[in-house]
């Protein structure tokens, strides 16, 4: 009995051995992998090295970018991976190598499941592109700094993303996204440099983040669903907008975006719905923005169904896109405009279903103004400026 009890224990431990080994998060140091520290030697083989045996790997696993500067040229993670669960664990910062401007974007995850990334800063250097757009001359196309498409629960959190020369963060036709505690900085004048855009994705969560831009602190695209934002710091920056849309005739629509406690500074706008003057399928709905504080911004609440660049392609300069269900509750702040609420809808798709609660928002020392087209809705509670719908 005693020897079969022996045996016992001995094939437990043996399983609970191999079960650990199985699970153990096995760490690949890029540095290990040839990568230098200096911020000149290029480090994206490497860097591909490393993912390339994490995404190999059995069980849990872990890509290093220890302490210091790697310059990294444009680089494509593919999936799927055999492991489920990969951390790309940033102590550093990755810098962008100086021709990347033609390639339209940086670094990519394509088709991947259960990856996180964690810390860390990634450089887009993006001020030679910016200069060279102020002068008017043709410029290169420039380059997104971080991209996720075709991929299932993502998390990114306590990264820094700074100068990208497009957008610093694009999400696309993924699901379970979860952005936390990041910081995504460009100067003001930056062009294009959206910080983080959301479109054909479903499932998306977006808190606590400080995002200084030259665009849209968050844009939100086609076919976006089930989109939570909250505890957002936007400025500078065009604000939080949905849109552009409509551009297509096919488009799909926004439905079910909830924005919640969000504070604007010096913005171009606070919260945007943006769609082309042209016929389209597209539509928005089941939008919710709540306690949000505006600091002088130049348009606090906008819905604007008129955007036409050059005023082309736009005939009748009717927008297709149907826009209804929103509610604006407990918005209140500087204007920098006297009109401070302005809902600029479709002749041909009006607005409707458009909520406005506890909503009070100055213009220096004279009152702010509402400017209604084509809008419907109600209100309650204290409304200030008076409402036009």
């Amino acid at each position: 009995m005693a020897e079969l009890n022996s045996s016992i224990i001995l094939l437990l431990v043996v399983l609970i051995s191999t079960h650990l080994l199985s699970s153990a998060n096995e760490v690949y140091n890029i540095a290990e992998y040839g990568a230098k520290s200096d911020g000149r030697t290029d480090s994206t083989k490497p860097l591909l090295g490393a993912w390339q045996a994490a995404c190999g790997s059995p069980g849990p696993s872990t890509v290093h970018v220890p302490a210091g500067s790697f310059l990294v040229r444009q680089v494509t993670f593919n999936g799927p991976c055999k492991s489920s669960k990969i951390v790309i664990r940033i102590d550093g910062t990755l810098v962008v190598a100086s021709d990347l401007g033609r390639v339209g974007e940086w670094i990519v995850f394509d088709h991947v499941e259960g990856v996180s990334v964690f810390g860390g800063t990634i450089d887009g250097r993006g001020a030679s592109l910016w200069a060279c757009k102020a002068t008017g001359r043709r410029c290169p196309g420039g380059a997104t700094s971080l991209t996720f498409r075709n991929s299932k629960r993502i998390m990114i959190s306590g990264l820094t993303s700074m100068n990208s020369e497009l957008y610093h963060v694009v999400i696309n036709d993924c699901e379970g996204v979860t952005v936390q505690g990041v910081r995504i900085m460009a100067p003001g004048n930056s062009p294009n440099t959206d910080g983080i855009h959301v479109q054909m994705s479903s499932y998306v969560t977006i808190t606590g983040a400080v995002i200084r831009t030259g665009d849209d602190c968050i844009s939100i695209g086609p076919g976006t669903t089930n989109l939570w934002i909250e505890q957002v710091n936007c400025g500078p920056g065009h604000g939080i907008s949905i849109g552009s849309l409509g551009k297509g005739y096919d488009e799909e629509g926004v439905e079910n975006v909830t924005v919640n406690t969000a504070v604007f500074t010096g913005t171009e706008n606070g919260l945007r719905i943006k769609t082309w003057g042209r016929p389209s399928e597209g539509f928005v709905k089941g939008v919710v923005f709540e306690h949000a504080v505006m600091q002088n911004v130049r348009n606090p609440i906008i819905i604007d169904q008129n955007y036409c660049p050059d005023n082309k392609g736009c005939p009748d300069q009717n927008s297709g896109v149907k826009i209804s269900q929103v509610r604006y509750n407990d918005i209140h702040g500087s204007s920098a405009s006297q009109v401070a609420v302005n809902f600029d809808c479709s002749a041909s798709n009006p607005c409707t279903g458009i909520g406005l609660q506890d909503i009070k928002l100055t213009y220096g020392n004279r009152p702010a103004e509402s400017s209604c087209k084509h809008a419907d809705g109600t209100t309650s509670g204290f409304v200030v400026p008076p409402s036009c719908i």
